[in-house]
């Protein structure tokens, strides 16, 4: 069956002469499981492929690049499919999906992982964690390694180990024009350094190699639930608490509605309340002293923090984050002074559905000791990431629900200095790009961008656009 798109018709004959130079698969709209592979995390994104290749390896990728440059149709890639701006899908064009490649080997001598794109951290932790070893993963099992640490990625082990851009050694790319390059810090250095926190723009990278480090099996965290009314006090109690947290302990603060979970009194099922999650990534021993201030800022409704294992806290709130809701994530870098946490407050009492929240996520520690100019993520001396977080289970309503979530990110990013998290941009609009890469930096990533996609091939991104077409 030809296929029309937008740029064209592929024939029968072109799809065959693709599938042929696979070890992977072609998924075509008509195909059984045209559906299942088109979908992806976030279901406020309903987009129609013209194919979507199922890569086995790099191979399948350098000929999935090639056959997309051929055709000239735009590329989506795909990793774990959670891209809250909907860029791992198109219409009309290709997905190049690397979910089926998950394989990892690990080096507990060198302490080394070499994993490949289509891992989740759910996978990624379970190799590891094998010989007590992690790197710093997101904070739902689900979400995809690839383009959680492009972005720069935000987890439980930031303020110990960094970012899981960070902790990225070297990775395997391939370019726009279907060359595989190795990007470490000797080779394609330039390359290396805008792919720890520029995202996708670069190429497609089909295997990460991470540095671990020891953490685990057991690990002591959880949360702590206090009632709404004692917002304020906890937030602000929790603030000056952050000032002398060990680096062993990263905390953040979710301003939520109380899900129908059984740990949580039924009185509280649906109110709004303040949850303090965190993770002592130290010895056990140590931990309870350091996480106990957190236990008195006010009375707690429930405390479930506790010794669990390092794979539990990393799956924790999976329950909370199942695929096919709409979702809009906006964020912005603030200055947790008391005004900056009033205006946080204030949107909490408004949040549109049960399930729309507002995260205030601890930085510091190794996170803001990498000097600025190491990586492209070189948003390093802010006190705290606010995330606005508008979900809701079906459509009607949600274009309501995301002018909510971006007014609010307006409102509370005049407490900071207009910095945002490229993985939280929203949409990828080209303001918040910008506002995630200062001058010098963004002029740095538009000549990598140059370099090895001077025509903007990989553009379904939080995109810098090449000097050619600014």
């Amino acid at each position: 069956m030809s296929i029309d798109t937008a740029r064209g018709v592929l024939g029968d004959a072109t799809i065959a002469e693709l599938e042929a130079g696979l070890r992977g698969s072609v998924v075509r709209p008509g195909d059984a499981g045209y559906d299942e592979a088109r979908a992806v995390w976030n279901g406020a994104h309903d987009k129609h492929p013209a194919l979507v290749v199922r890569c086995a390896g790099t191979a399948d990728v350098v000929r999935a690049v090639e056959f997309a440059r051929s055709q000239d149709l735009p590329v989506a890639v795909r990793g774990g499919a959670h891209s809250i701006a909907g860029f791992s899908t198109c219409d009309d064009g290709i997905v190049i999906d690397l979910s089926r490649m998950k394989g990892a080997l690990v080096d507990p001598v060198r302490r080394r992982v070499v994993a490949q794109a289509g891992m989740t951290w759910g996978d990624l932790d379970h190799e590891t964690q094998a010989f007590g070893l992690a790197v710093t993963g997101g904070l739902v099992s689900s979400t995809g390694i690839a383009g959680f640490t492009l972005g720069g990625g935000v987890g439980w082990l930031l303020r110990r180990h960094g970012l899981a851009s960070d902790n990225l050694t070297a990775a395997e790319v391939v370019t726009a024009d279907g060359r595989v390059v190795r990007a470490d810090p000797r080779e394609h250095s330039e390359l290396f350094w805008a792919l720890r926190g520029g995202g996708g723009n670069f190429g497609i990278v089909t295997s990460f190699e991470y540095r671990l480090h020891p953490v685990g099996p057991q690990i002591l965290g959880g949360l702590i639930v206090y009632p709404a009314e004692q917002a304020r006090q906890v937030v602000t109690g929790w603030r000056e608490l952050t000032g002398d947290m060990p680096d062993d302990l990263t905390t953040l603060v979710n301003l939520t509605t109380a899900p129908p979970l059984p740990f949580l009194p039924e009185e509280v099922h649906g109110s709004r309340i303040v949850a303090l999650l965190g993770m002592y990534a130290g010895d056990l021993a140590t931990g309870e002293a350091a996480v106990a201030p957190l236990r008195k800022l006010g009375t707690p409704v429930a405390d479930v923090m506790g010794p669990m294992p390092y794979t539990a806290m990393q799956s924790l709130i999976d329950p909370l984050w199942t695929a096919g809701a709409h979702n809009y994530f906006t964020s912005a870098f603030i200055d947790p002074s008391d005004t900056a946490l009033e205006s946080v407050l204030r949107h909490h009492s408004g949040t549109p559905t049960p399930s729309s929240e507002l995260h205030l996520h601890q930085l510091g520690g190794a996170f803001a000791r990498v000097p600025a100019d190491a990586t492209a993520f070189s948003q390093r001396d802010h006190g705290m990431l606010c995330n606005v977080i508008a979900r809701s289970p079906e459509a009607a309503g949600f274009d309501a629900h995301v002018a909510w979530a971006r007014a609010t990110r307006e409102d509370i990013a005049r407490h900071g200095r207009g910095a945002t998290y490229v993985n939280f941009t929203g949409d990828g609009a080209e303001d918040k790009v910008r506002a995630a890469y200062p001058g010098a930096v963004r002029e740095r990533l538009v000549a990598v961008k140059d370099a090895y996609d001077p025509t903007n091939m990989f553009r379904l991104n939080q995109n810098i656009r090449p000097s050619a077409a600014a």
